[in-house]
């Protein structure tokens, strides 16, 4: 009940049903675009570039954004279609019920490790405007966002909605004011060759370049937990729908990739502009627009502007790192312990988590843990999205309709399981050089080709058998309504006694008293220790 209770503000553990989702296309667009006004991209964009060089870099910036665009938008697709989050996605689409929990887990890790990234840029900025050391910064960063991400999804909507003018405002200006008084920068950008040396593209650098920017890949994640509150698709707001799932959910790569470009060419003006002491923090993006802000203006008017934009970016982030990370950690313990602890707790794990990245001063090997980390990113987004346009849709092995319910779903479906693990860990070994130095760099290529590939062979191999234990939910009322959207009817839970929507419903394997058929929600089975309730699996 615990559960049912709090979940009720989030949908926590289950699907978002209709009643709940009043928002417009536009706002749900807008709130999930809010949460990529993080900083870390043009830290991303400026160490790849010192290290290889403008064009190896750009090229790189390009090559993560195909790959990320095209993995993402089956993923979005399915969030904003079926109202369900990525974990949900991932239990129907090759994982298993419990199979999915490895991959919470390293999206829970994203959430941690971009949360101490954005409190580490929002600590520099309070130190260099405000003298507050940045041990200290670390702790006021992580303290202001937990009050914030209580109330779920109303008032992160609310937050994004109403910061995101300023934030462009005071991100845009800026860079303008540079391409149009210093166009010559333009040409001093281009030529950078970095600390590689190298003028024209080499290969090596591009893929080493694009495995930092890949490990961006499990922000879809982030998208979806806004994109799953889309209202139904029609044929009166079909247009609005698709520009809002495709502009919020892939597209938020576009944006992404023009902040990393951003912040490579300010990181290069700075570095032509001052002394080599100062530009040892080009990397650093209060520095980056400081020192822009400072040409354009008093110097104390700059300076304040320019902590301003920090506070509101690592605001904006932030808030949904914790809150998707929350979501992910609460979604696996209960999964595996049967055992609803409550949203919050998991909130204070992600912030700790991240706050000892923080004092551990992080910032300084971002290329290295971001290289490492993209391996686990692309290992499970790409499988998932290869389960979903490959053997959905091509091969039409797996289930269209993506499930979710225990009891209709195998433990574990080695299809994406296996994949997964046997992607990442090529990948893994191939970035720490286990097969030489010359192939080291193509870790992301391995990452990307092998979950790519290995989903349709192992769902040929297995013929599809692990997909589903029960094809048969026990309801006889239709799952979607004559648009295609998930279906507004509703039911009684018999355990927690409130009605849930028809497709976050099963039957009951307890009868009633008279024999009569009795209902139960996702949520009443996830918490369900005896597992006398599950329906048993068809033959």
């Amino acid at each position: 009940m615990s559960a049912a209770k709090e979940s009720l503000e989030d949908y926590t553990l289950r699907f978002a049903p209709r009643s709940y989702r009043k928002w417009s296309a536009g706002v749900v667009a807008t709130s999930a675009l809010g949460g990529i006004a993080y900083l870390a991209d043009f830290s991303i964009g400026a160490n790849i570039g010192i290290a290889y060089g403008t064009v190896n870099a750009i090229f790189g910036i390009i090559v993560a954004a195909v790959i990320i665009f095209a993995t993402g938008f089956p993923l979005a697709y399915y969030a904003a279609r079926y109202n369900i989050d990525l974990d949900l996605i991932t239990r129907g689409s090759g994982f298993g019920y419990y199979g999915s929990v490895v991959t919470n887990i390293i999206f829970a890790t994203f959430t941690f490790i971009f949360f101490a990234l954005e409190g580490s840029i929002m600590a520099q900025g309070l130190q260099l405007g405000l003298g507050i050391p940045q041990w200290i910064g670390y702790a006021v960063s992580t303290i202001i966002i937990i009050p914030l991400v209580i109330y779920g999804m109303k008032t992160l909507a609310t937050l994004q909605v109403w910061t995101t003018p300023l934030w462009l405002l005071l991100m845009v200006v800026p860079v303008g004011y540079l391409l149009l008084s210093h166009p010559e920068s333009i040409d001093a950008f281009f030529a950078f060759t970095g600390a590689s040396g190298e003028g024209g593209p080499n290969l090596a650098s591009v893929m080493l370049a694009a495995g930092v920017c890949l490990s961006l890949m499990a922000q879809i994640a982030e998208q979806i937990d806004y994109l799953r509150f889309m209202p139904p698709k029609t044929a009166e707001n079909k247009g609005a729908w698709w520009r809002a799932v495709i502009l919020a959910g892939p597209g938020w790569v576009i944006f992404g990739a023009i902040k990393q470009i951003i912040g490579l060419f300010i990181a290069i003006y700075l570095i032509a502009k001052l002394d080599p002491a100062a530009a040892a923090s080009a990397n650093e993006p209060v520095h980056q627009f400081l020192g822009v802000y400072e040409e354009m203006m008093p110097a104390w008017l700059a300076m304040t502007l320019a902590v301003v934009l920090v506070v509101i970016s690592q605001i904006k982030i932030n808030v949904t790192n914790a809150y998707s990370g929350s979501l992910a950690w609460t979604n696996s313990f209960t999964r595996i312990t049967k055992t609803y602890p409550g949203r919050m707790v998991f909130v204070v794990v992600n912030l700790v988590i991240a706050l000892v990245l923080m004092e551990s001063n992080m910032f300084e090997f971002l290329n290295t843990i971001l290289g490492f980390y993209a391996n686990c990113a692309m290992a499970w987004v790409v499988t998932v999205a290869s389960d979903i346009a490959i053997n959905k849709y091509l091969l039409k092995i797996s289930p269209k309709v993506p499930e979710f319910r225990r009891g209709m779903l195998y433990a574990v479906n080695p299809v994406g399981f296996v994949s997964m693990l046997v992607s990442a860990g090529v990948s893994i070994a191939v970035f720490f050089g286990a097969f030489g130095a010359a192939v080291q760099p193509f870790s992301p290529i391995f990452a990307v080709g092998l979950a790519l590939v290995l989903p349709p062979v192992l769902a040929l191999a297995t013929k599809g058998r692990y997909y589903l234990r029960r094809t048969d939910d026990g309801i006889d009322l239709p799952m979607f309504d004559a648009d295609g959207n998930p279906s507004d009817a509703k039911l009684l839970c018999h355990v927690t006694g409130i009605e849930f929507e028809r497709p976050d419903m099963l039957r009951s394997a307890q009868d009633g008293p008279d024999g009569e058929p009795q209902y139960i929600s996702s949520l009443a089975l996830s918490t369900d220790k005896s597992g006398e309730l599950v329906l048993p699996a068809q033959k």
